[in-house]
Protein backbone atom coordinates (compact mmCIF):
# COMPACT_ATOMS: atom_id res chain seq x y z
CA UNK A 1 0.00 0.00 0.00
CA UNK A 2 1.63 3.40 -1.23
CA UNK A 3 1.32 6.51 1.17
CA UNK A 4 -1.49 7.68 -1.75
CA UNK A 5 -3.53 4.87 -0.67
CA UNK A 6 -3.81 5.67 3.37
CA UNK A 7 -7.32 7.10 4.43
CA UNK A 8 -6.93 9.77 7.02
CA UNK A 9 -8.31 7.53 9.62
CA UNK A 10 -5.07 5.17 8.72
CA UNK A 11 -2.77 7.72 8.67
CA UNK A 12 -4.11 8.55 12.43
CA UNK A 13 -4.05 5.09 13.33
CA UNK A 14 -0.91 4.57 12.46
CA UNK A 15 0.40 7.40 14.49
CA UNK A 16 -1.35 6.70 17.61
CA UNK A 17 0.91 3.11 16.81
CA UNK A 18 3.83 5.06 16.36
CA UNK A 19 2.98 7.48 19.85
CA UNK A 20 2.52 3.87 21.84
CA UNK A 21 5.83 3.05 20.48
CA UNK A 22 7.46 5.50 21.63
CA UNK A 23 6.09 5.38 25.22
CA UNK A 24 7.43 1.59 25.54
CA UNK A 25 10.63 2.23 23.98
CA UNK A 26 11.52 4.63 27.02
CA UNK A 27 10.99 1.70 29.55
CA UNK A 28 12.94 -0.82 26.99
CA UNK A 29 15.75 1.61 26.79
CA UNK A 30 16.06 1.47 30.51
CA UNK A 31 15.47 -2.54 30.28
CA UNK A 32 18.04 -2.82 27.69
CA UNK A 33 21.08 -0.32 29.58
CA UNK A 34 20.39 -3.25 32.39
CA UNK A 35 20.63 -6.59 30.38
CA UNK A 36 23.24 -4.91 28.36
CA UNK A 37 25.78 -5.37 31.38
CA UNK A 38 25.53 -9.08 31.56
CA UNK A 39 27.48 -9.13 27.81
CA UNK A 40 30.49 -7.48 29.90
CA UNK A 41 30.98 -10.26 32.49
CA UNK A 42 31.92 -13.79 31.16
CA UNK A 43 29.99 -15.21 34.29
CA UNK A 44 27.19 -17.67 34.88
CA UNK A 45 25.56 -15.68 37.20
CA UNK A 46 24.46 -13.42 34.74
CA UNK A 47 22.42 -15.27 33.09
CA UNK A 48 20.44 -16.83 36.14
CA UNK A 49 16.63 -16.94 35.16
CA UNK A 50 14.81 -14.34 35.61
CA UNK A 51 10.64 -13.01 35.38
CA UNK A 52 9.56 -13.62 31.59
CA UNK A 53 10.19 -10.46 29.78
CA UNK A 54 6.25 -10.29 28.36
CA UNK A 55 5.07 -11.05 31.39
CA UNK A 56 6.85 -8.36 33.30
CA UNK A 57 6.49 -6.00 30.66
CA UNK A 58 2.72 -6.08 30.94
CA UNK A 59 3.03 -6.68 34.82
CA UNK A 60 4.75 -3.01 34.52
CA UNK A 61 2.35 -1.32 32.75
CA UNK A 62 -0.30 -2.07 34.36
CA UNK A 63 1.27 -1.38 37.43
CA UNK A 64 2.15 1.99 36.62
CA UNK A 65 -0.95 2.38 35.00
CA UNK A 66 -2.47 2.17 38.93
CA UNK A 67 0.28 4.30 40.20
CA UNK A 68 -0.97 6.85 38.14
CA UNK A 69 -4.30 6.70 39.72
CA UNK A 70 -3.02 6.98 43.02
CA UNK A 71 -1.55 9.88 41.64
CA UNK A 72 -4.65 11.12 40.49
CA UNK A 73 -6.59 10.32 44.43
CA UNK A 74 -3.25 12.17 45.71
CA UNK A 75 -4.05 15.00 43.96
CA UNK A 76 -7.77 15.21 44.18
CA UNK A 77 -8.01 14.45 48.39
CA UNK A 78 -4.39 16.39 49.06
CA UNK A 79 -2.75 13.65 50.84
CA UNK A 80 0.97 13.47 51.85
CA UNK A 81 2.96 10.64 50.88
CA UNK A 82 6.59 9.72 51.88
CA UNK A 83 8.36 6.44 50.92
CA UNK A 84 12.20 6.29 52.00
CA UNK A 85 14.21 3.88 49.70
CA UNK A 86 17.24 2.17 52.03
CA UNK A 87 19.66 -0.55 51.10
CA UNK A 88 22.96 -1.33 50.12
CA UNK A 89 24.94 0.37 47.41
CA UNK A 90 23.72 -1.15 43.72
CA UNK A 91 20.58 -3.03 45.62
CA UNK A 92 18.48 -1.33 43.16
CA UNK A 93 16.52 1.46 44.63
CA UNK A 94 17.31 3.55 42.07
CA UNK A 95 15.90 1.16 39.57
CA UNK A 96 12.36 0.84 41.08
CA UNK A 97 12.24 4.78 41.90
CA UNK A 98 12.87 5.38 37.98
CA UNK A 99 9.97 2.84 37.49
CA UNK A 100 7.46 4.54 39.85
CA UNK A 101 8.23 8.05 38.44
CA UNK A 102 8.55 7.58 34.67
CA UNK A 103 5.06 7.93 34.13
CA UNK A 104 4.07 10.47 36.84
CA UNK A 105 3.66 14.13 37.07
CA UNK A 106 7.37 15.21 38.34
CA UNK A 107 5.59 18.54 39.91
CA UNK A 108 3.70 15.42 42.31
CA UNK A 109 5.89 12.88 42.51
CA UNK A 110 8.84 14.03 43.22
CA UNK A 111 12.26 12.42 44.09
CA UNK A 112 14.68 13.73 47.33
CA UNK A 113 17.96 12.71 46.66
CA UNK A 114 19.93 15.06 48.95
CA UNK A 115 23.93 14.74 48.88
CA UNK A 116 26.45 14.73 52.08
CA UNK A 117 25.40 17.74 54.33
CA UNK A 118 27.22 21.04 54.08
CA UNK A 119 29.29 22.30 56.85
CA UNK A 120 26.31 24.71 57.82
CA UNK A 121 23.69 21.91 57.51
CA UNK A 122 25.98 20.01 60.06
CA UNK A 123 25.31 22.12 62.65
CA UNK A 124 21.41 22.25 62.13
CA UNK A 125 19.29 19.74 64.16
CA UNK A 126 19.12 16.49 62.44
CA UNK A 127 16.08 16.18 60.59
CA UNK A 128 15.90 19.71 60.00
CA UNK A 129 17.40 19.47 56.06
CA UNK A 130 14.75 16.54 55.27
CA UNK A 131 11.87 18.36 56.38
CA UNK A 132 12.83 21.07 54.04
CA UNK A 133 11.78 18.15 50.96
CA UNK A 134 8.49 16.78 53.20
CA UNK A 135 5.40 17.04 50.82
CA UNK A 136 2.35 19.74 50.62
CA UNK A 137 -0.90 18.06 50.47
CA UNK A 138 -1.17 16.65 47.18
CA UNK A 139 2.05 15.44 46.81
CA UNK A 140 4.60 12.37 46.94
CA UNK A 141 7.64 12.29 47.82
CA UNK A 142 10.48 9.06 46.93
CA UNK A 143 13.51 9.59 49.63
CA UNK A 144 16.66 8.14 47.71
CA UNK A 145 18.19 7.40 50.98
CA UNK A 146 17.23 9.33 53.80
CA UNK A 147 17.35 10.43 57.67
CA UNK A 148 18.43 6.82 57.91
CA UNK A 149 21.67 7.76 56.83
CA UNK A 150 22.55 8.26 60.08
CA UNK A 151 22.39 4.73 61.21
CA UNK A 152 23.71 3.47 57.99
CA UNK A 153 27.05 5.11 56.64
CA UNK A 154 27.32 8.14 59.20
CA UNK A 155 27.98 4.93 61.45
CA UNK A 156 29.92 2.68 59.78
CA UNK A 157 32.42 5.14 58.03
CA UNK A 158 32.13 7.05 61.44
CA UNK A 159 31.05 10.43 60.56
CA UNK A 160 29.03 10.84 63.60
CA UNK A 161 30.01 10.63 67.24
CA UNK A 162 28.67 7.76 69.39
CA UNK A 163 26.29 10.26 71.22
CA UNK A 164 24.39 11.84 67.88
CA UNK A 165 24.18 8.08 66.95
CA UNK A 166 22.17 6.87 70.39
CA UNK A 167 20.19 10.11 70.09
CA UNK A 168 19.33 9.13 66.35
CA UNK A 169 17.36 6.22 67.94
CA UNK A 170 15.99 8.56 70.60
CA UNK A 171 14.74 11.04 68.27
CA UNK A 172 13.64 8.84 65.28
CA UNK A 173 10.32 6.94 66.41
CA UNK A 174 9.09 10.54 67.84
CA UNK A 175 9.93 12.48 64.74
CA UNK A 176 8.29 9.63 62.35
CA UNK A 177 4.96 9.79 64.77
CA UNK A 178 4.67 13.94 64.34
CA UNK A 179 5.10 13.05 60.69
CA UNK A 180 2.16 10.29 60.67
CA UNK A 181 0.15 12.44 62.67
CA UNK A 182 0.50 15.46 60.19
CA UNK A 183 -1.21 13.13 58.21
CA UNK A 184 1.64 11.87 56.06
CA UNK A 185 1.63 8.35 54.97
CA UNK A 186 5.31 6.88 55.44
CA UNK A 187 6.15 3.63 54.14
CA UNK A 188 9.87 2.43 54.76
CA UNK A 189 11.51 -0.12 52.08
CA UNK A 190 14.81 -1.29 52.90
CA UNK A 191 16.37 -3.25 49.63
CA UNK A 192 17.88 -6.62 50.29
CA UNK A 193 21.04 -8.28 48.43
CA UNK A 194 23.59 -10.52 49.01
CA UNK A 195 27.28 -10.11 49.22
CA UNK A 196 27.82 -12.03 45.98
CA UNK A 197 25.03 -10.24 44.22
CA UNK A 198 26.69 -6.96 45.02
CA UNK A 199 30.30 -7.89 44.05
CA UNK A 200 29.03 -8.90 40.71
CA UNK A 201 27.00 -5.81 40.72
CA UNK A 202 30.30 -3.73 41.50
CA UNK A 203 32.35 -5.60 38.84
CA UNK A 204 29.60 -4.71 36.13
CA UNK A 205 30.01 -1.12 37.15
CA UNK A 206 33.86 -1.11 36.97
CA UNK A 207 34.12 -2.47 33.82
CA UNK A 208 31.09 -0.49 32.23
CA UNK A 209 32.17 3.28 31.24
CA UNK A 210 28.72 4.57 30.90
CA UNK A 211 27.94 3.71 34.73
CA UNK A 212 31.65 4.14 36.28
CA UNK A 213 30.33 7.07 37.77
CA UNK A 214 27.28 5.37 40.17
CA UNK A 215 30.80 3.61 42.01
CA UNK A 216 31.91 6.33 44.02
CA UNK A 217 35.42 6.20 46.36
CA UNK A 218 32.73 5.36 49.22
CA UNK A 219 31.16 2.72 47.51
CA UNK A 220 34.24 1.20 47.22
CA UNK A 221 34.85 1.18 50.95
CA UNK A 222 31.37 -0.32 51.59
CA UNK A 223 32.75 -3.25 50.40
CA UNK A 224 35.33 -4.05 52.90
CA UNK A 225 32.75 -2.96 55.68
CA UNK A 226 30.27 -5.11 54.39
CA UNK A 227 29.80 -7.42 58.29
CA UNK A 228 29.72 -3.49 59.62
CA UNK A 229 26.88 -2.39 57.73
CA UNK A 230 25.05 -5.82 58.33
CA UNK A 231 25.73 -4.80 62.32
CA UNK A 232 24.08 -1.27 61.82
CA UNK A 233 21.43 -2.26 59.19
CA UNK A 234 20.85 -4.83 62.37
CA UNK A 235 20.81 -2.81 65.09
CA UNK A 236 18.71 -0.09 62.71
CA UNK A 237 15.78 -2.14 62.36
CA UNK A 238 15.72 -3.71 65.90
CA UNK A 239 15.13 -0.15 66.95
CA UNK A 240 13.39 1.12 64.09
CA UNK A 241 10.70 -1.05 62.90
CA UNK A 242 7.75 0.33 64.75
CA UNK A 243 4.23 -0.59 64.67
CA UNK A 244 2.77 2.76 63.08
CA UNK A 245 6.20 2.97 60.91
CA UNK A 246 7.56 -0.56 60.07
CA UNK A 247 10.28 -1.68 57.54
CA UNK A 248 9.19 -3.59 54.57
CA UNK A 249 12.49 -5.61 53.66
CA UNK A 250 12.78 -5.95 49.51
CA UNK A 251 14.61 -8.95 48.13
CA UNK A 252 16.12 -7.14 45.34
CA UNK A 253 18.81 -9.65 43.86
CA UNK A 254 16.34 -10.26 41.25
CA UNK A 255 15.84 -6.96 39.99
CA UNK A 256 13.00 -7.31 37.57
CA UNK A 257 10.87 -9.32 40.23
CA UNK A 258 12.32 -6.26 43.05
CA UNK A 259 10.57 -3.48 40.74
CA UNK A 260 7.42 -5.77 40.35
CA UNK A 261 6.79 -6.25 44.28
CA UNK A 262 7.65 -2.85 45.40
CA UNK A 263 5.58 -1.33 43.35
CA UNK A 264 3.00 -3.70 44.07
CA UNK A 265 3.39 -3.97 47.64
CA UNK A 266 3.41 0.20 47.96
CA UNK A 267 0.25 0.30 46.15
CA UNK A 268 -1.68 -2.09 48.40
CA UNK A 269 -0.26 0.59 51.34
CA UNK A 270 -2.73 3.03 49.98
CA UNK A 271 -6.61 3.24 50.37
CA UNK A 272 -6.52 4.61 47.04
CA UNK A 273 -9.13 4.84 44.71
CA UNK A 274 -9.86 5.65 41.02
CA UNK A 275 -10.76 9.42 40.35
CA UNK A 276 -13.01 10.17 37.54
CA UNK A 277 -11.88 12.74 35.26
CA UNK A 278 -13.88 15.32 33.18
CA UNK A 279 -13.86 14.61 29.44
CA UNK A 280 -11.14 17.14 27.83
CA UNK A 281 -12.62 18.55 24.54
CA UNK A 282 -10.26 20.78 22.67
CA UNK A 283 -11.83 23.97 21.94
CA UNK A 284 -12.09 24.74 18.08
CA UNK A 285 -8.77 26.16 16.66
CA UNK A 286 -9.11 29.89 16.11
CA UNK A 287 -7.31 31.15 13.09
CA UNK A 288 -6.70 35.01 12.64
CA UNK A 289 -6.30 36.10 9.04
CA UNK A 290 -4.19 38.71 9.62
CA UNK A 291 -1.54 36.30 11.15
CA UNK A 292 1.68 35.04 9.10
CA UNK A 293 4.11 33.08 10.76
CA UNK A 294 7.42 34.25 9.74
CA UNK A 295 10.51 32.15 8.48
CA UNK A 296 12.35 31.24 10.60
CA UNK A 297 16.89 31.25 9.78
CA UNK A 298 17.88 27.79 8.64
CA UNK A 299 20.92 28.26 10.68
CA UNK A 300 18.74 28.19 14.08
CA UNK A 301 17.83 24.93 13.51
CA UNK A 302 19.42 21.54 15.28
CA UNK A 303 21.24 19.55 12.09
CA UNK A 304 19.25 16.84 10.95
CA UNK A 305 22.40 14.00 11.88
CA UNK A 306 19.98 11.26 12.34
Amino acid sequence: MTASDRTPEMAKRERIIREMTDDLDEELEMELDDSRLDELLDETDALRPTVDRRLYFRELLRLQGELVKLQDWVQSEKKKVVVLFEGRDSAGKGGVIKRITQRLNPRICRVAALPAPSERERTQWYFQRYVAHLPAGGEIVLFDRSWYNRAGVERVMGFCTEEQYQEFFKTVPEFERMLIRSGIILVKYWFSITDDEQQFRFSMRIRDPLKQWKLSPMDVEARSRWEAYTKAKETMLEHTHLPDSPWWIVDAVDKKRARLNCIAHLLSQMPYQEVARAPVVLPPRVRNPDYHRGPIPPEMYVPSNY
